[in-house]
């Protein structure tokens, strides 16, 4: 196999507390995340010279700097392998959406890299190097939906239910180290202490920052919030809420089009991404 695509997933937080403040700086977390799906696609074909090629262009992102170029160095330098890649994206979720964009292509391109390349490395393994890249990458390396602790990284499978979800993009990209930074963030919320994790714990501890320094963030809540609870994931700027079925999911976005951008998407507890891995694992073996 010298090409392959594969899909980036969305994420939310389907809460988030902030436990503390390390001495780092970083904080010390517990949310779940859950797949949406709905994301990127990452397209990749196999180079004997070495070289990785990003061949779609970000805006406002130079070459080098990008997760994914960065993520496919780290492995090929770890691994001590000579190949190389070319690889497209086709990008679909927003930059500052809250929605992991970045952190799931990074995920992508490990995984994606590791099958082509035919390294020996296991999840584990990967999901550590994906660490270093940023505290959301080892989540979508593993694509079990799953209750994070420390930064992120400390992640325990669970299985919410899989609702349909409006997810509301409002046109603002919110910055991740300003809200982290913020005086008025709440960072002395008691750790949970009951496993499994129970079901309702939907309070985000950014959202009142978040809605205080984004009017948009906090329009789309309002809009949201009338037909469900509505609720900021990450850091923002995406809001979303849960419906039952598909049909109510549309018919609420299309109220608010007028309005909002958004998208509407199945929740999943294992991710697109690696139910596309599994799939081609199986026809390979076949």
């Amino acid at each position: 196999m010298h090409t392959l695509t594969l899909p980036a997933p969305a994420k939310l937080n389907l809460w988030l507390h902030i436990i503390g403040r390390r001495p780092d700086g970083y904080h010390e977390l517990e949310t779940v995340f859950q797949f949406l799906d709905h994301g990127d696609e990452l397209s990749f074909a196999l180079r004997e010279d070495g070289v990785i090629r990003l061949h779609t262009e970000i805006e406002a992102v130079p070459h080098d700097s990008n997760l994914i170029v960065r993520a496919a160095r780290k492995l090929q330098e770890q691994s001590g392998t000579r190949l190389g890649a070319d690889i497209w994206l086709t990008k679909v979720l927003p930059m500052g959406g809250g929605i992991g964009g970045g952190s799931s292509d990074a995920a992508t391109t490990l995984l994606a890299l590791a099958h082509l390349w035919q390294l020996d490395w296991d999840e584990d393994r990967l999901a550590a190097l994906g660490l270093s890249l940023g505290a959301d990458v080892p989540v979508f390396v593993r694509g079990h939906a799953a209750f994070a602790q420390g930064v992120g990284e400390q992640l325990t499978p669970v299985d919410p239910d899989e609702p349909w979800y409006v997810v509301l993009v409002p046109q603002v990209s919110v910055s991740t180290v300003e809200i982290f930074s913020h005086p008025q963030l709440t960072r002395d919320s008691l750790p949970l202490k009951m496993r499994p994790v129970p079901e309702g714990n939907s309070r985000n501890d950014c959202q009142p920052v978040v809605e205080q320094n984004y009017p948009e963030v906090r329009n789309a809540l309002n809009s949201l919030g009338k037909f469900t609870e509505a609720r900021l994931t990450g850091t923002g700027s995406c809001v979303f809420g849960a419906f039952p079925s598909k049909a109510e999911a549309d018919k609420v976005l299309a109220l608010l089009s007028a309005t909002q951008t958004g998208f509407v998407a199945k929740g999943s507890n294992v991710s697109m991404l690696h139910r596309k891995l599994q799939s081609l694992i199986k026809k390979s073996s076949a």
